[in-house]
């Protein structure tokens, strides 16, 4: 289960509590405290149930966006082909774990898990928005933007619909998966309704809820309803609040259309265009 105290010890021992291992600069002792407490409240929130520790959470620029190479990393790991459609996915060594122990209760109900995507750093996010963007890949319903749509911010917020701008991606944290298939359709009925269930169900029990939740007057902003995406919160909430704080849009560049991102306001309608459960408090 999780032990608290020893989770702080060793995240502070591994030097982890802090901003800035790559570009960012020091944090002072009250922001390693308020940062302790907020790791103690979501153990907390998990009932202790789950039976490992976190794995070191870099609080800084370079990992919210993405810059660093997961397969280089130490805190990430390799995910087994059985449990993903491709080779080559990585995944944060406690989301990881989470995500086996959650897809072995599902199991013993018939219910079979399968990760689609994993994390994305920030190359990886700049080809798949750049596809779209000159229209080397269409987006739904077949509309190819470089035909369709000349104005930037237009044609950038086309693709946010369901695709995040290099810099601003969940993705890119090592916590957020998507599983089974890319349709909400598909979870509507028959065997995805089925598993959408039980995710909704069971899935907090082990780390992981929904962050793209239908759109509406809780949610008026941000990426459309994903019901395949779920992310481990005891991670991601950390770095959700750690991106509210210090994300700033004209960080999110390096792309063709980042010059949109202070104009759409990426950061606070995107990057926090959450399920409102998830949202710093």
């Amino acid at each position: 289960m999780f032990y608290n105290s020893l989770i702080i010890s060793l995240l502070i021992l591994a030097g982890v509590i802090f901003c800035g291992c790559k570009n960012g600069p020091p944090v002072d002792r009250e922001k390693k405290e308020v940062l302790s407490d907020q790791i103690d409240d979501i153990s907390d929130s998990l009932g202790k149930s789950l039976d490992w520790k976190l794995w070191p959470i870099d609080t800084s620029i370079a990992y919210v966006t993405g810059d660093f190479d997961p397969a280089l990393d130490t805190i990430f790991t390799l995910i087994d082909t059985s449990k993903a459609d491709r080779p080559g996915l990585y995944l944060r060594k406690d989301t990881y774990l989470a995500f086996l122990a959650m897809d072995s209760a599902a199991r013993e109900e018939g219910i079979f898990l399968q990760i689609r995507s994993a994390t994305r750093n920030f190359d990886y996010q700049k080809s798949i928005w750049e596809r779209k963007w000159k229209g080397d890949t269409t987006i739904e319903n077949g509309e190819n933007l470089s035909e369709t749509t000349a104005d930037s911010v237009e044609r950038a917020l086309k693709i946010l619909r369901y695709s995040s701008m290099p810099g601003s991606s969940r993705h890119h944290w090592g916590t957020d998966i998507d599983l089974n298939n890319f349709s909400n359709k598909y979870f509507e009925s028959g065997e995805g309704l089925i598993m959408y269930e039980w995710l909704q169900k069971n899935g907090p029990k082990y780390g992981f809820r929904q962050p793209y939740t239908a759109k509406g007057v809780d949610r008026p902003d941000g990426y459309n309803e994903e019901k395949w995406h779920w992310s481990f919160y005891p991670v991601s909430d950390v770095l959700t609040k750690y991106a509210a704080e210090n994300l700033r849009n004209e960080m999110i560049k390096g792309f063709l259309g980042s010059e949109t991102a202070q104009e759409i306001d990426i950061v606070q309608k995107y990057v926090l265009g959450l399920n409102p459960e998830l949202l710093p408090k």
